[in-house]
């Protein structure tokens, strides 16, 4: 497989800055342009403030919450960061014993599938008769939410490794054991960051969402509890400061896990493929 035929391009560390930076210009550029737009509209049918305030009473309402924003998007961050790692290792592991029996694979994958197909606000207020009004309840719902693209991905990619590869390990006397772990594996790889970047955005969501929930009985300082409080409050401006540190969480988070894609197929794509990996001469 090369660096092109993967799902997630070939580039190395050097050209995921050059990108990284083209792409964060194009997007302040863009923020610039909809700021502009979105101050004049308030002013042109005059909006009340409570309604729509203007990027520059959302900035002076994001400084006055400065303390509070930047903890709630660590308390966020974390549970984000924690879910989306816990659904990576939970997912891979469930993905390799799906790989290794097609009957296991087919008896349990629908379950797989009922967590992407149940709301989270549905199953939310189960979670929290069962784990309280807690972080790891926040944890745990972003977790269920994080997992379906993990596990549907790494298993199609454990499943993707070439026919051709796999009958020359096996002439080669390689087990089970060793095939998973030097041929089906690192073929998996660019299938499980194609997952993880998606995870990454659900994650912060599910992590709000969830928030949302936790906050009805504890003092929790995640943004989610932030919106809610704000929103009871009336405070528009406050609010979408929330929102704005919420998309910039994302963000970060996914441009991590497109650092680690750059490392991981800088990694991966040298010469040789599998052939090289294993020290197999062809």
């Amino acid at each position: 497989m090369t660096g092109g035929d993967r799902p997630w391009g070939g580039f190395g560390a050097g050209r995921w800055w050059r990108e990284t930076s083209v792409s964060a210009a194009s997007v302040v550029a863009v923020a610039i342009l909809f700021g502009i737009v979105w101050h004049v509209a308030v002013k042109a049918f005059g909006l009340p403030r409570i309604l729509l305030p203007t990027p520059g009473e959302v900035a002076v309402a994001a400084w006055e919450h400065r303390g509070a924003l930047i903890r709630g998007t660590c308390v966020t961050g974390a549970a984000a960061s924690i879910s989306l790692l816990a659904a990576v290792v939970t997912g891979t592991a469930i993905s390799i014993v799906f790989s290794q029996s097609a009957m296991i694979r087919r008896a349990f994958f629908p379950y797989v599938v009922f967590l992407q197909t149940v709301p989270i606000v549905a199953i939310a207020p189960l979670l929290i008769i069962w784990s309280g009004y807690e972080f790891r309840t926040t944890v745990i719902a972003t977790v269920i939410i994080c997992l379906f693209p993990i596990i549907n991905n790494v298993t199609t990619g454990l499943a993707a490794a070439s026919k051709e590869h796999d009958e020359l390990f096996r002439l080669y006397g390689a087990g089970r054991l060793m095939r998973l772990v030097r041929l089906q594996l690192p073929t998996a790889i660019p299938y499980l960051v194609l997952g993880m970047r998606i995870s990454s955005g659900l994650a912060v969501v599910g992590a709000i969402v969830a928030e949302f929930f936790v906050s009805n009985g504890t003092a929790y300082e995640g943004l989610g509890v932030m919106m809610t409080g704000w929103q009871g409050l009336s405070k528009t401006d406050a609010l979408m400061a929330a929102l704005f540190a919420s998309t910039l969480l994302g963000l970060a988070l996914f441009g991590s896990v497109r650092l680690i894609a750059a490392t991981l197929l800088r990694r991966w794509s040298r010469p040789g493929g599998v052939g090289e990996v294993v020290g197999v001469r062809k």
